[in-house]
């Protein structure tokens, strides 16, 4: 029998989802959760073969959560299942130790089919979502990420990028060094980086900073 955690702030998710398992005679949910902090609370208290979790739930971030329980439960299966599928989101999600990645329009029995092979210790990835990691390359016609950041959440990144602090980038800009991180972290948000290390190297090769 296969334990598993559920973590959904969706209690309609939560409910299909144990209404589709209830078929499946190997797959048991044993706890809920609906943000972050639930999830890690109910695994310090309860063993379970495999956390199926959500990327976008209140409090930490998916990717906050995946590192947190990576560290805590370093043998868990974290399977993600959810409704983002750009590739670089679920690159960000790999790195961070999940064992797979499905999207919520999968299929049911892709699903089942995910949950066993990871709680066998295997890894999983829709295969759609496959085929972009391994096709996804700057293509003609396609824009980059950052232009999807406002002009001054663009200027901020190209000062990061270039090792200024938070408190020089206010002064240069003659504004709070709140604005200034609360740009920062709409920026880092919106790009998905996970550190300041992720920004650099992403404006380094798209020529924002010389």
């Amino acid at each position: 029998m296969i334990r598993i955690l559920i973590a959904d702030d969706h209690a309609i998710v939560r409910g299909g989802l144990k209404q589709l398992f209830t078929m499946v005679k190997d797959i048991d949910v044993v706890g809920e959760a609906v943000n972050g902090m639930q999830a890690i609370d109910f695994l310090r208290r309860t063993p379970v073969d495999l956390a199926l979790l959500d990327l976008t739930m209140p409090g930490m971030s998916g990717i906050d959560v995946i590192t947190r329980l990576r560290a805590l439960f370093p043998e868990l299966p974290i399977l993600v299942l959810s409704m983002r599928n750009e590739p670089q989101v679920v690159r960000q999600v790999l790195k961070a130790g999940a064992s797979g990645y499905l999207t919520k329009d999968s299929e049911p029995e892709m699903l089942v089919v995910a949950i066993r092979k990871a709680a066998a210790g295997g890894r999983f990835i829709d295969p759609t979502l496959a085929e972009q990691l391994v096709f996804d390359i700057d293509q003609p016609g396609i824009a980059p990420l950052h232009e999807q950041l406002s002009g001054r959440e663009t200027q901020i990144l190209a000062l990061l990028a270039r090792g200024r602090s938070v408190n020089d980038i206010a002064a240069d800009l003659m504004i709070s060094n709140k604005t200034v991180s609360s740009h920062k972290a709409h920026l880092m948000q919106k790009m998905n980086f996970m550190n300041n290390a992720d920004l650099v190297r992403y404006a380094i090769l798209h020529g924002l900073v010389e």
